[in-house]
């Protein structure tokens, strides 16, 4: 037995309120405002971490001369013969 088909014009839709004006350019400045606050985040997260790495490379270096100091110059080794 074949289905008989609903017209779309017949259907009743509920309507929607229109949106008040405050809040459809809230919605317009949403998009843009929220990559603004997303990039700042980035910076500021981006800038902690360059500042890290500094200071952990800036520690590396004191802990490799503190070594070299500790450990004295580096002797070199004797020179052999071609004949061994």
């Amino acid at each position: 037995m074949p289905r008989s088909r609903i017209p779309l014009t017949n259907l009743a839709l509920p309507r929607t309120p229109p949106v008040p004006p405050v809040l459809a350019a809230a919605a317009r400045r949403w998009s843009s405002s929220s990559q603004t606050h997303a990039r700042r985040n980035a910076m500021v997260a981006l800038t902690s971490l360059a500042e890290r790495r500094a200071e952990r490379e800036d520690a590396d270096a004191f802990l490799e001369a503190a070594a070299e100091r500790r450990s004295g110059p580096a002797v070199p080794e004797p020179r052999r013969s071609a004949d061994g």
